[in-house]
């Protein structure tokens, strides 16, 4: 077939043509919305996963749906060796443009802006030229509100003004954060103290975060009340129904169709994860002659997509670890008990003193390369004494390297 039409559409952060089995998610966001608007008590909110299972779509749509509804919005992705001020401060100019137009009282607009320049001119000593954010913000900062250097008095005071603004024009701030678990534990000790303030006064501003499924051991170590902070959104595989609708509903608007023995062999090839739907729906689409697509199309396009999936999304994780990382990675796999967490389970992946067995090391000996691997976000351990990949599949790919 031909394949320019082709509709799938594999990529990092990539929306795919049919966002299926999510209406629930987004449904009681629109909830969420509406309650913040009207200033009712709300927790914020954080979408957890593996990677490949749609948390960065889902967020983007998200924010859609907030500034369908009016909210300012701005995102940002953390990163491990990057300061909150920069990123936090740049996605709030952002979502006080986007209210600005609709506010009638333009000294209220710029007093906004100018603890938001006092706030962001408050970067830690040492933050080199490329790092440091300059807003583009006329007329002098802010004096004794959000300029204190202390990030969680800082933070606190900054969007409380802002939501305060929102709140002027009967709307709401919503911030969008992607990779949480990047965070350093300082900002996630003022993020959550700011959040905690917020939800106290009833401020119509929200956090929407998005990350690794050990984010609320993250959130709990750095404020153990954070349970109470956010409502946890587990995005995981899809099922059958939503994976069917995922290939076929693009499929149908090219006038293709499958047959049902080949959605059932791309359901047992990709396994649910959105990721591996879009992969292996592109792959199959372009080695099929002609519609319906079979299982026949399915058997020629596995080995392929596979082959792409295993230098591109498992290969490329692999070389960013080291030989010892890589010892620790395949041990995992001979060690693993389920390749991949499911809804309520807390044995997923392996217990740290299996993989010290298999190797026949201490435990205490491993601490290092467990460590790095944690910190490149190639395993996670949301469980005292356990780990597992943070990409499924990855146990299985391991083992049928040499």
């Amino acid at each position: 077939m031909d394949p320019v039409r082709n509709p799938y559409a594999p990529g990092a952060g990539q929306r795919p043509p049919e966002l299926a089995g999510r209406d629930a998610e987004l449904a009681a966001f629109d909830v969420l919305l509406e309650r913040v608007s009207a200033r009712r008590p709300e927790r914020s909110l954080m979408l957890t996963g593996l990677r490949g299972v749609g948390k960065t779509v889902l967020l983007n749509q998200l924010r859609s749906a907030a500034i369908a509804r009016g909210f300012g919005t701005g995102k940002w992705e953390a990163r491990p060796d990057q300061d909150i001020r920069r990123p936090l401060a740049g996605a709030l100019h952002l979502a006080v443009r986007e209210l600005a137009p609709g506010h009638r009282a333009p000294d209220r607009v710029e007093h906004v802006l100018a603890v938001l320049k006092a706030f962001a001119s408050r970067q830690p000593p040492g933050t080199s030229m490329r790092d440091r954010w300059l807003p583009g913000i006329d007329g002098p900062a802010a004096v004794g509100r959000a300029d204190s250097g202390d990030l969680e008095i800082d933070l606190v005071e900054l969007l409380a003004d802002a939501a305060e603004l929102a709140g002027d024009v009967g709307s709401g701030i919503a911030l969008f954060v992607d990779e949480v678990h990047d965070l350093g534990p300082g900002d996630v000790s003022a993020l959550c103290a700011a959040c905690h303030e917020l939800s106290q006064l009833g401020a119509p501003l929200i956090v929407v975060g998005a990350g690794l499924p050990h984010v609320p051991a993250v959130l709990s170590a750095a404020k153990s009340y954070s349970e109470r902070l956010f409502r946890f959104s587990r995005i995981d595989r899809l099922d059958r129904t939503a994976a069917d609708l995922a290939l076929r509903a693009p499929a149908d608007r090219e006038g293709v169709d499958f047959e049902p023995a080949a959605l059932d062999a791309l359901y047992a090839a990709a396994d649910g994860y959105p990721y591996f739907v879009q992969a292996y729906g592109k792959v199959t689409w372009d080695v099929a002659g002609t519609s319906p697509i079979t299982p026949a199309d399915v058997g020629l396009a596995r080995p392929i997509a596979e082959a792409e999936l295993a230098v591109g999304f498992f290969g490329s994780r692999y070389e960013r670890a080291t030989p010892a990382e890589r010892e620790y990675l395949r041990a995992m796999a001979d060690a693993v008990l389920e390749e991949t967490p499911t809804a309520g389970s807390s044995t997923a992946g392996s217990s740290t003193a299996d993989v010290a067995k298999t190797l026949g090391r201490k435990p205490a000996s491993l601490s290092p390369a467990r460590d790095a691997l944690i910190k490149k976000g190639l395993i996670y351990s949301a469980q005292r004494g356990r780990i597992a990949f943070t990409v499924p599949h990855f146990g299985r790919y391991l083992r049928t390297q040499s």
